[in-house]
């Protein structure tokens, strides 16, 4: 065969090996996905204006907080309308620690995430004998009553007014700004609190929560005791919550109580849902839903945000109804199928 023809053949089989690496990449988008999204998330903080760092460090923060609420709802089957309190519980723990005892920043998030557990604790023991409703409307209670109860206690708090803080300066050895290391540590901690529980869940005790969800009957059947397993998962769900509070208060270096009223909380609770329950990608996408979404309602119309916000989330849930995660998923289950016809 004449050299030309060898160089007309290559072409060809370059285009026919093109499919095949596709095919590979689909097969092994488990492991492909958190890579390319960890590489970009690295990258990201150096090519941005601060106020886009800004905005994309709040959305780890929102999906720490989600992190938790998706292992309760998502994995537990259990509801809550309160977790903007655990998110204000570390928040309050963190800017305390910080304004009135010149704790170091960073000593505040285990005392912040120990601190919620202790408090999701004490609470799901009575909470968690209750389901559905009666326990959606009590867990809102929660968030509910932390207002005023922040208010109450103002030379601790600051009351009304809350408390100012300096925002943690990045170390020198570092070479970054300050938005791009408050960045980098929120990324370090929601992508270690998201192994903690990814752990958690391929464990013995994330069966146990995965067989109370789908039913509780049979689950007591075999061993497990629900109440058990629901408390410790209202209790883990609201540490995470803790966690992200405290990194709140290191990004935004202000809390006050009407930060944390009950839309928060509501807030989540559709983030979450919006998101993807019980899935992996679930409250990274709720956490962007959450950050950016209200944004563009109130850049839609100024008169009726929240107007705009709802009928968002309808159309979300129309085009998606197992959240953002279900329709991504969907899409590559599509795409994995149209290559292997080709």
């Amino acid at each position: 065969m004449s050299a030309p023809n060898r160089e007309a053949v290559l072409p060809q089989e370059t285009a026919a090996a093109v499919p095949s690496r596709i095919r590979r990449i689909a097969r092994h988008r488990h492991r492909t996905v958190p890579v390319l999204l960890l590489l970009a998330a690295l990258v990201a903080p150096f090519q941005l204006v601060p106020f886009r760092v800004f905005q994309l460090t709040m959305v780890f923060v929102y999906a720490l907080a989600l992190l938790g609420l998706n292992l309760l709802v998502g994995h537990t089957g259990q509801i809550s309308l309160g977790h903007g309190g655990f998110f204000a519980v570390g928040s309050y723990t963190a800017a305390v620690m910080m304004d009135r005892w010149d704790v170091p920043y960073l000593l505040t998030l285990p005392a912040a995430a120990a601190l919620a557990f202790a408090v999701g604790l004490a609470l799901g023991v009575p909470v968690l004998r209750l389901r559905g409703l009666y326990l959606a409307l009590v867990t809102m209670s929660i968030a509910i009553f932390l207002v005023p109860l922040l208010k109450r206690f103002g030379s601790l708090t600051g009351g009304s007014m809350g408390l100012t803080l300096a925002h943690p300066e990045a170390p020198s050895w570092t070479g970054l700004a300050q938005d791009q290391w408050l960045y980098f540590a929120a990324l370090a901690v929601t992508a270690a609190c998201a192994l903690v529980n990814r752990s958690l869940l391929r464990s013995r005790v994330g069966r146990a929560l995965h067989a109370v969800r789908d039913n509780e009957a049979a689950a007591e059947v075999m061993g497990v005791r629900p109440a058990h397993y629901k408390t410790l998962a209202f209790a883990w769900s609201a540490m995470f919550a803790g966690a992200a509070g405290a990194v709140n208060t290191w990004v935004i270096a202000f809390v006050s109580p009407d930060s944390f009223t009950v839309n928060l909380s509501i807030m989540l609770l559709a983030g979450i849902v919006i998101g993807g329950l019980g899935s992996t990608y679930g409250p990274l996408l709720g956490g962007a839903f959450v950050m950016y979404v209200p944004t563009v309602a109130q850049g839609l119309n100024e008169a009726a945000p929240n107007v705009v916000f709802g009928v968002l989330i309808i159309a979300v849930m129309y085009v998606a109804p197992t959240g953002l995660a279900g329709l991504a998923g969907r899409a590559g289950r599509s795409f994995e199928q149209i290559q292997r016809k080709k």
